[in-house]
């Protein structure tokens, strides 16, 4: 079977459509035409921003024409992250998908129900004449993944709705009502190439098959950072023996806790053996710190050719330090929501850019802005001892949770209706576009959720089958108890 197959048709139709169209942040220009041709296929009316947003726009069913008008929200991009060992052009193949069980996944790559599964509910409801709603508006915004870029720039007069579902949450049976801040801390490391000494030994020492994940709703599972595992052996045989750095790279994704990395490094001939050993070592104790959260760790050294250069010793002794004692993961826990992140950082991405020089990226989150601006700051101070320029990014507001909130009441009843448990009323430490839409539309009345997916921002990527049919019956009936309220 393939999921087109799948029920409820719509939704799985159009979601098996949207994952045979590329759409890498940044690069939504196919996803987007894709849109603007459903629209026109199916005679809805559409307009687009001159940031790339798209909205779609459904008049009511007879009746129920001053209903509030609904916004349905979904991001166009995703996030694309594959296996080390999978060819994949995200810039121009289909994703593959396949059903495993209950579950639908990709193979080797992120599958990308974040948020195909949202714009395909949201096109569903578009073209579904069986619905009973007031005026509906499906609003899908570019560039979430990296910047949230289409919600920073949503034209003024995109929307015109007072109600706001964002179809971007992950876990069935929670309707989330408030979210994180975010800013992003790149610091980059500025070094001249040293001539590689003889006499040495050069290795590759990687570390891959981690399970990595998102940065904000993954970041307090303890999850193991490759950077930091890589940074803390060299760190380690550092303090041994004469190390020479030829090359760093890891992470990918600000949003990604980084799953791979790997380094070439010298050492003298006369010590690698010992190093070997050492190595043994620390692969046997570090799996040992992560047993039961990374089930899967595999740690690589091999020998490769003397490099022509490699980064000067004060710069990688700087670089080497700052990686592993650089913070990552929770920073501080919220005191009013039990159980949730308040406050992280994520050091997501080392890479080696134009001749000369050393990017480390990294996120920091909040629902505090306070505490944002902290987090960043302490991460800019820690670079700067070590040397680098630090910059960061504009970074985007939290949303703060509204316990009276009518659409929330609407949402909750919704789901206890159909399925007899009380959802619960969450707060996500996971970024929302919910935040900036507030702040250009104050008088919106949001609330977020989705059908249960794992493994987001990395290849591991999963979305539950059944829980696809409950948000779709829940969706439907929120517009049903909107348009009669």
């Amino acid at each position: 079977m393939e999921i087109k197959d799948l029920k409820p048709a719509l939704i799985w139709r159009c979601f098996d459509e949207i994952t045979k169209v590329p759409r890498p942040s940044c690069h939504e220009e196919q996803i987007r035409e894709y849109l603007i041709d459903f629209a026109k296929k199916h005679n809805i009316d559409y307009k687009t921003d001159k940031c790339g947003n798209v909205v779609m726009r459904k008049a009511a069913t007879p009746g129920h024409e001053n209903a509030p008008t609904v916004i349905l929200q979904a991001h166009m991009d995703m996030v694309c992250e594959k296996n080390s060992d999978v060819e994949h052009d995200f810039l121009k193949d289909p994703i593959n998908t396949y059903i495993d069980g209950e579950w639908v996944k990709a193979k080797g790559t992120t599958l990308g129900a974040d948020n195909g599964i949202g714009m395909a509910a949201a096109m569903a409801v578009m073209i579904d004449d069986t619905l009973e709603h007031g005026p509906v508006e499906a609003l899908f915004t570019i560039n979430e993944e990296i910047g949230l870029e289409g919600a920073q720039n949503l034209g003024e007069d995109m929307i015109q709705g007072t109600m706001l579902l964002n179809l971007d949450s992950e876990d069935d049976g929670e309707i989330f009502v408030g979210c994180a801040g975010g800013i992003d801390t790149t610091a980059v490391f500025s070094y001249k190439k040293s001539v590689a000494p003889e006499h040495f030994d050069y290795l590759k020492v990687s570390v891959s098959g981690l399970l990595g994940g998102h940065s904000g709703s993954d970041i307090n599972t303890g999850r193991a950072n490759a950077n930091k595992l890589i940074a803390r052996f060299i760190w380690e045989c550092s303090q041994k023996w004469d190390v020479v750095v030829a090359e760093f790279d890891g992470g990918n994704l600000r949003n990604a806790i980084p799953r791979e990395a790997h380094a070439i490094f010298g050492i003298h001939t006369e010590h690698k053996e010992a190093m070997k050993k050492h190595l043994a070592k620390y692969i046997e104790e570090i799996k040992n710190e992560y047993k039961g959260v990374e089930p899967v760790m595999n740690f690589e050294i091999e020998k490769v050719e003397r490099p022509e250069y490699c980064i000067d010793s004060e710069t990688s002794l700087a670089l080497v330090r700052a990686l592993y004692s650089a913070p990552h993961g929770v920073y501080s826990m919220s005191r009013d929501l039990e159980g949730l992140v308040e406050t992280s950082t994520n050091l997501a991405a080392v890479k080696m850019i134009e001749d000369d020089k050393i990017r480390v990226t990294t996120s920091q989150r909040s629902s505090v802005e306070s505490r944002k601006n902290d987090i960043a700051g302490q991460v800019e101070a820690h670079f700067q001892l070590a040397g680098a320029e630090v910059s960061h990014s504009d970074g985007y507001p939290g949303w703060a949770p509204n316990m009276e909130s009518p659409i929330m009441k609407i949402s909750a009843d919704a789901y206890e209706e159909l399925f007899g448990v009380k959802p619960a009323i969450k707060a996500i430490h996971a970024g929302l576009e919910c935040g900036l839409f507030l702040s250009k539309y104050p008088h919106l009345d949001m609330v977020s959720f989705g059908p249960t997916m794992t493994g987001v921002h990395s290849p591991d990527e999963k979305l539950l089958i059944p829980t696809v049919e409950k948000f779709w019956q829940h969706l439907c009936r929120v517009l049903t108890k909107v348009a009669n309220s």
